[in-house]
């Protein structure tokens, strides 16, 4: 249980169909709709900033985040990674898990909880997982938030060639490594508005690798591939019925901003956010403004509208 000034540090676990445990941590009144934060490549639940969070529980949310396979204090796969060459030619491994598994985690998590319907809000590959629940289990859907994310498509949401080169670099392997490796992508990838904090990126960075329980390179390389199984889900993404609200910043040199208007071009009645100067972050100054989106695109749902009114 969360207040205005603080979050529950408690870890808590479910035992999903495929039989992986997933990790949880469950924020405000039981009471409340809810909004379930899917993380992206490679992040754990507490890559979403504390004040992200704080801000959806005091505007009447329950919130509840949860550590993807392969992260954080989730359930890591046997299955040995690709190698770097699989990785670059996008040729997965024939026991790669897919993003269609991780969403069935996800709504794992929700039955365990007993949710029938939540807000989604995803980012990054969290955004394609969770444009993968929206599409294949609607009625566990009230709204859809998907941030700087992509439909799978090959022309679109591409990384940059000096992103590439970043990306390919050696995995970290020991703590100090994983946090330099961090600073160094997240400075890259972070828009040209909004600089990094430093300090408080090495903490993100240095908590979640004290929170994986394995190895973090492999896990990596095992989510990467589970995006290339999936390949283009344009088709799929079409079929999505909930509200969709695509927020993504104009310069993201991770998932290229392209794949946002793809996104918000195959979802009916899309409603589509570019934010000058972003890039593949949410910093601080822009949580307030991106919660605000995402409570007023939820609280339009309930009304009984379709999208966000952005004025």
């Amino acid at each position: 249980m969360s207040d205005s000034h603080s979050l529950s540090q408690d870890d808590l676990f479910a035992t999903v169909r495929s039989g992986a445990t997933i990790c949880f941590r469950d924020h405000g009144n039981p009471a409340d709709p809810a909004i379930l934060l899917i993380a992206g490549l490679g992040e754990d639940l507490t890559f979403w900033p504390d004040s992200f969070v704080i801000s959806l529980v005091a505007r009447g949310f329950r919130v509840v985040v949860i550590d993807n396979r392969d992260v954080g204090q989730s359930s890591f796969a046997t299955a040995p990674p690709p190698s770097l060459w699989r990785q670059v030619l996008a040729r997965p491994r024939s026991d790669a898990y897919s993003l269609a598994d991780m969403a069935a985690d996800a709504v794992g998590v929700l039955d365990h909880l007993g949710l029938e319907r939540v807000h989604l809000v995803g980012r990054s590959m969290g955004g394609m997982i969770a444009q993968t629940i929206a599409a294949t289990e609607p009625a566990r859907v009230l709204s859809l938030t998907s941030i700087f994310s992509t439909t799978g498509a090959k022309k679109v949401g591409q990384p940059a060639l000096s992103t590439m080169a970043i990306l390919v670099a050696p995995a970290a392997r020991n703590r100090t490594a994983a946090v330099r490796a961090h600073l160094r992508l997240t400075r890259h990838v972070a828009g040209t508005a909004y600089p990094i904090d430093d300090a408080a990126e090495a903490a993100v960075a240095a908590q979640g690798w004290d929170r994986s329980s394995g190895d973090v390179a492999a896990g990596v390389a095992r989510q990467i591939q589970a995006i290339q199984r999936s390949g283009d889900r344009t088709a799929q993404v079409r079929r999505i019925t909930a509200p969709t609200l695509v927020i993504n910043g104009d310069r993201d040199l991770l998932v290229g901003p392209d794949g946002g208007e793809a996104t918000a071009a195959a979802i009916s009645a899309a409603q589509h956010v570019v934010i000058p100067g972003m890039g593949h972050h949410i910093p601080e100054p822009l949580v307030a403004p991106i919660t605000e989106y995402i409570v007023q695109h939820a609280d339009r749902v309930s009304e009984g509208g379709s999208h966000v009114e952005i004025s």
